[in-house]
């Protein structure tokens, strides 16, 4: 299954401007909804996860894995301090 079906992982950020904590929790929980994890929670509460949720999940956990560790080569090459110069003329 290819990862552009599982871009949800990408980090989301709610800001607190002037102290204003209802309007970041109003936020926060639209994207909760929009993320569907207050649903997900529901379903393992109660046990019970049908075959092919279980099977969404396990794919976008998957991918969600792949994509962190691949971020992270990414970043400790770029924060590398001796690497060789790839624009040698």
């Amino acid at each position: 299954m290819s990862a552009g079906k599982h871009f949800k992982f990408i980090s989301k950020t709610v800001l607190v401007k002037n102290n204003d904590i209802d309007t970041a929790l109003l936020l926060l929980h639209r994207i909760m909804r929009e993320d569907k994890v207050t649903q997900q929670i529901r379903h393992r509460m109660n046990g019970y996860e049908p075959p092919w949720m279980k099977r969404q999940r396990l794919s976008y956990e998957r991918c969600k894995r792949l994509y962190t560790a691949e971020m992270e080569r990414k970043v400790k090459l770029v924060l590398k301090k001796n690497r060789p110069n790839p624009w040698l003329r």
